[in-house]
């Protein structure tokens, strides 16, 4: 995509950046298994529903992944396929377990809006530590800012007044089959299971569990000499003071830590064995049916 020339008027962009290792970690995490080809999104449908909302201004679609050296044979026909949709492509390859591609997608980011009027910003990622602040700041400097994730993960979209949030299983013809998820913020009235992410019975193959919480331990203190038993008024004023102590030293019981929140996820790239299909999915090749981005 060319940038305008120095003496040309800045022109009208949308831009829809994916975090593809981002995207890929995060659906495993969702199923609790690699997902199948009919689980992963269909790259045509996101163009299309990306390209509902562009109208007649300039488009711009980009997936960002890391290839591993033994993968980058097998990875050809997928990223072709991606291209066929339209789609530019950011590859790194992946040398360091850091190695990752998200200063790239910032960069790129930063690049568009200095060049062009961003008119809207789609971020396909979960990950709100390194997006969080550069979307809000281009939301306020007048760039509508979406982010295409699961809500599993994009908390800080969700909570941002300023980006605006869509589930990538929302996005129409996104996913073949449901991913048969519950999702807290779209429980059906009779109520909805969540699935266990791996087998109760893999905690007996761990060679040092760790112990369940019980809960805080309590505060003691050194039993008081023996004396006269207290009894009328003074009884009562004693019975007081002991119980706002057992309050004060932790003794009423307290409830159970909520579990952190889920980090925001990495990993090395779309799976490469899902690069042959002929159900419109990526990574099938086969010629784009819409207008190339």
């Amino acid at each position: 995509m060319d940038s305008p020339r120095p003496h040309e008027p800045a022109r009208d962009l949308d831009l829809l950046v994916w975090d593809a290792p981002n995207i890929d970690m995060t659906l495993s995490a969702i199923l609790g298994s690699r997902p199948a080809s009919s689980d992963r999104p269909r790259f045509d449908a996101i163009a299309r529903w990306f390209l509902a909302e562009a109208g007649d201004h300039e488009v711009e679609g980009c997936v960002f992944t890391n290839v591993q050296p033994a993968a980058a044979v097998s990875l050809r026909g997928w990223i072709e396929a991606l291209r066929s949709f339209g789609y530019a492509v950011f590859a790194r390859p992946k040398l360091q377990p850091e190695d990752d591609v998200d200063d790239a997608m910032l960069h790129h980011i930063a690049e568009r809006a200095a060049t062009y009027r961003l008119r809207r910003l789609v971020v396909a990622s979960g990950d709100g530590r390194n997006f969080l602040a550069p979307l809000e700041e281009l939301r306020r400097a007048g760039v509508r800012c979406v982010v295409l994730s699961f809500a599993e993960v994009a908390g800080y979209a969700q909570e941002s007044p300023h980006i605006e949030f869509v589930d990538l299983e929302d996005v129409p013809g996104a996913f073949q089959v449901s991913l048969g998820r519950t999702r807290l913020t779209a429980l059906p009235p009779e109520g909805g299971w969540f699935r266990p992410t791996r087998p109760m019975r893999a905690l007996l193959d761990e060679q040092h569990p760790a112990p369940a919480p019980v809960g805080p331990a309590l505060a003691t203190a050194p039993a008081p000499a023996p004396g006269p038993a207290p009894s009328g008024p003074e009884a009562a004023v004693q019975a007081g003071a002991v119980q706002a102590g057992a309050v004060q030293a932790g003794a009423v019981p307290l409830a159970p830590a909520v579990p952190p929140a889920p980090a925001s996820l990495d990993v090395t790239g779309p799976r490469a064995a899902h690069a042959a299909g002929g159900d419109g999915r990526v990574p099938h090749p086969g010629p784009p049916r819409t207008r190339a981005l």
